[in-house]
């Protein structure tokens, strides 16, 4: 801002006369834990005053609660499966107008050039995007990615303004046992903000792993590990998202020990459009958090200040002279439904599609996967064979061995319990396959697709019969990317994403009906709808997760960092 601007807003703070006043609403104040009758003042897209204000053009709240405009903590936007503005488009009117995206996803298919194009697709945009550099492409070393970035590769990008810090740190092995690669990634950045990713670590490794520098974690999946996490000092960001629901515990002790909150904050992660139009976004989990016992104020606080603050955004996240106005406006205390929103100090009109950038061409035709024959899937079998668990409304699997049917050559065949699974190298077409067994799925007659698969986005398959499951491969690597379910040779539902496998530039709405056709293919294909079948595929393959996982190079066990067998990484 320069001396002219913050003369202008001074100006109109002094004299009263701003060109826009919200008048006669419940203004929630963050700092204090105060709601206060009053109006707030607006020029351009900042407050430039609380108190006794009129305008050159004013909103009358009509007594309703005004509160700082929410800010998602951790969120992928690739994950959305829309462009940045489609995705705005769905969340600003559910009251997000920030949020911290971690591009990993996009720049584990392209690199260098997927954060180029991400960051080019987010300018401009009424919603707020702020970016923290992927840390882990690939995620790990036991999978086959698009790319590989490292510390000097991320310096080109750490001095943009839309830039705040090193994302998720996921390969926390790597980090504990000092591996240098990593080191230098969290030396360069440990004046900023780095967000960790440690599910389940606990007492010495997890002091290890904290002292490296990562000061965030969104992997808490039950109350004592949180406890655990907030004692070491980390900000905790508590995940509402399409498959990861299980919070309750979490709120219940927060509020059972009357544990402090001010280093508390909500995050989404993933969650599928459909969800966030049903249920909302970052204002369900406040609504959530609320229902448990936390104090309507002290959630909203979570979801705004408390985020503000962790990731260093002055001016952001409260409702007070300098800040942004970004607001959200409701009537219902304990159950936040936005009635309107102001973004940048602009009403959001919910039903305004958002103009999007054009689609750089560097991020298209991703998909570059070897053929699939059935020796391909082919899965020998013992007398007790290691399977992925999968668990309800967690992204955590478990691993259990049992016996398990088998054709005369002893290779696996489904049955009514158990499904295959295979994770296919759709980068380099090096042919890499894994192949294993998963308990959860519940397909019958059929198979799922998806060349989203965390992080690496490899092609996974789960199927019970090998025609479909090549099948459904073939027809992704066709479109370009996206999900698909088939059955009996026929595609039943598609959802092309023809940017690097993962965003669709389609309409929301498209989109929206694409995903509702491919849930109703899966359940008709005996998926559970409990959950969203398509997030919990899409994140069977992510090696950093507890317990095992699936990679293109073999089943691996995430506890002891190994594969239990097809390894040729």
């Amino acid at each position: 801002m320069n001396a002219d601007d913050l003369s202008r807003l001074i100006l109109a703070a002094r004299k009263g006369k701003p060109a826009f006043v919200i008048r006669d609403a419940r203004v929630i104040n963050v700092f204090t834990n105060e709601i206060i009758e009053t109006n707030v003042a607006i020029e351009g897209d900042t407050i430039v005053g609380v108190g006794n204000y009129s305008g050159q053009t004013e909103y009358n709240a009509h007594g309703a609660f005004l509160a700082p405009g929410f800010i998602d903590g951790h969120v992928h936007i690739e994950s959305s499966m829309v462009t940045p503005a489609s995705f705005a488009q769905v969340i600003l009117p559910k009251g997000t107008t920030s949020i911290i995206a971690d591009p990993h996803e996009i720049a584990n298919v392209a690199g260098k050039e997927g954060l180029k194009a991400i960051f080019a697709l987010s300018k401009g945009l009424p919603l707020d995007i702020h970016f923290m550099l992927p840390s882990c492409v690939p995620a790990t070393p036991f999978e086959h990615s698009g790319a590989t970035l490292s510390a000097a590769d991320l310096a080109e990008f750490i001095d943009d303004p839309m830039v705040l810090g090193l994302g998720e740190v996921m390969d926390y092995p790597s980090v504990v046992a000092g591996a240098p690669d990593m080191l230098a990634k969290l030396d360069r950045f440990q004046s900023r903000p780095i967000d960790g990713h440690a599910p389940m670590l606990t007492g010495k490794a997890l002091n290890a792993y904290c002292l490296s520098g990562p000061m965030t974690d969104h992997e808490c999946s039950n109350f004592s590990e949180l406890k655990e996490k907030l004692r070491n000092g980390m900000t905790i960001l508590i995940r509402m998202g399409s498959a990861a629901n299980g919070v309750l515990e979490m709120f219940d002790g927060i509020v059972s020990e009357g544990l402090p909150t001010d280093r508390i904050c909500f995050c989404t992660d993933d969650k599928h459009l459909e969800n966030i139009r049903a249920e909302g976004h970052i204002n369900h989990i406040v609504n959530t958090a609320i229902s448990r016992g936390v104090r309507p104020l002290d959630a909203i606080r979570m979801a705004t200040l408390n985020t503000a603050r962790t990731y260093g955004l002055k001016r952001v996240g409260a409702i007070a002279p300098g800040y942004r106005a970004n607001l959200v406006l409701f009537d219902n205390l304990h159950t936040i439904e936005p009635k309107a929103v102001f973004a940048n100090g602009t009403l959001v009109d919910p039903g305004a599609p958002i103009p999007s950038p054009a689609v750089p061409e560097s991020v298209k035709n991703s998909v570059h996967a070897a053929p699939v024959t059935p020796d391909n899937l082919r899965l020998k079998t013992k007398t007790f064979m290691p399977i992925i668990e999968t668990v309800p409304h967690q992204l955590v699997t478990r691993l259990i061995s049992c016996s398990v049917p088998a054709d005369e050559n002893g290779y696996f065949v489904a049955d009514d319990i158990l499904n295959k699974l295979a994770v296919i190298e759709r980068h380099h077409a090096t042919g890499n396959i894994g192949v294993g067994i998963v308990d959860g799925m519940h397909i019958r007659g059929g198979a799922i697709a998806a060349t989203v698969a965390h992080d690496s986005h490899n092609i996974v398959v789960v199927g019970d019969n090998d025609p479909d499951m090549i099948f459904a491969a073939e027809t992704l690597k066709a479109c370009g990317g996206g999900f698909t379910v088939v059955s009996n040779g026929e595609v039943k539902a598609l959802l092309e994403l023809p940017v690097a496998g993962l965003m669709s530039d389609a309409p929301v709405e498209t989109v929206l009906e694409k995903q509702r056709e491919l849930l109703r293919a899966a359940k008709e294909l005996g998926a559970d709808d409990a959950c969203d079948p398509l997030v919990l595929l899409s994140f069977l393959a992510l090696p950093v997760i507890p317990e095992v996982r699936l990679t293109d190079c073999g089943l691996f066990d995430v506890r002891t960092m190994s594969f239990l067998y097809n390894s040729d990484c």
